[in-house]
């Protein structure tokens, strides 16, 4: 029997890049703009002989070694550290023993990225709010989460302006336990935080490879989200299939009752 469920953060609680149409009516540039020249900005600024067309290129090889490591190392590292190897790329990076002094003068830029989107927040997805307030009810509730640019901080501190923070016992962040999607940690600790077998835990998700075939490694079961986007639901070896919210409670219940069936749960009649 099903006892806690486990939701992802983006595209499955909040809309990501939603607050990109927020931005530009406000006239700001996209995110990505904005963090590369917040970068460009600050580099150039302390090392003048620094040409912004180099600094982009160091920042850009600095995401694309965090994406290596996020997809096939299952971690991400912090912000402090894509900036170090942005700076190493530039023969700027202080030795070892430095590194505290560096995260201290660069500060500033950290903070500026981290914040983004809590200062401008994304929309949550629809029916989410009466959702997670019926579930609460009768399950344990928590987070599991890849962090990219805000922190596992500010994501608490988005979930508290939504309402949301009380309704979940239990966060798992890979910023926080240095482990990333899909590997098997972040599922294991979840379970153990919210004290339940992995057998009695489901994983609420929009992606197969994290929020499906994690999981499922795990012993746990699995529902796919496709309210915000569909990633190829027609292939995935989830147990159930959402495509709104308010399906939810009604989806859990059928599989905490008769457990896994020949087909996949695609929807529930009359929701």
């Amino acid at each position: 029997m099903i006892q806690a469920i486990t939701f992802d953060f983006w595209d499955t609680i909040a809309v990501d890049d939603s607050d990109e149409k927020k931005r530009a009516a406000l006239g700001l540039p996209s995110k990505a703009e904005a963090r590369q020249q917040l970068f460009v900005d600050k580099v150039t600024s302390d090392h003048p002989h620094i040409r912004p067309e180099q600094a982009v290129e160091a920042f850009q090889y600095a995401n694309q070694r965090f994406r290596e490591q996020w997809h096939k190392e299952h971690r991400t590292p912090g912000l402090a550290a894509r900036i170090y190897d942005a700076y190493r790329y530039l023969d700027l990076a202080p030795g070892p023993g430095e590194y505290v002094r560096f995260v201290q003068q660069v500060d500033d830029l950290i903070r500026a990225i981290e914040t983004m989107e809590v200062r401008i927040p994304p929309d949550l997805a629809p029916g989410i709010q009466e959702t997670l307030a019926i579930l609460a009810q009768e399950y344990r509730l928590g987070i599991i989460s890849d962090t990219i640019h805000t922190t596992g901080q500010g994501l608490r501190g988005l979930l508290n302006r939504y309402g949301l923070l009380g309704h979940f016992d239990y966060f798992i962040f890979s910023d926080e336990v240095r482990a990333a999607k899909p590997d098997a940690t972040v599922f294991r600790q979840a379970a153990l935080g919210l004290g339940v077998a992995p057998s009695q835990l489901l994983h609420v998700g929009d992606r197969e490879s994290n929020d499906v075939a994690g999981p499922r490694a795990m012993g746990m079961w699995a529902i796919l989200y496709t309210g915000v986007v569909d990633r190829g639901s027609q292939r995935s070896q989830a147990d159930a299939i959402c495509t709104h919210h308010r399906q939810l409670p009604a989806l859990v219940q059928r599989l905490s009752v008769h457990g896994r069936t020949r087909g996949q749960l695609r929807s529930v009649p009359g929701v």
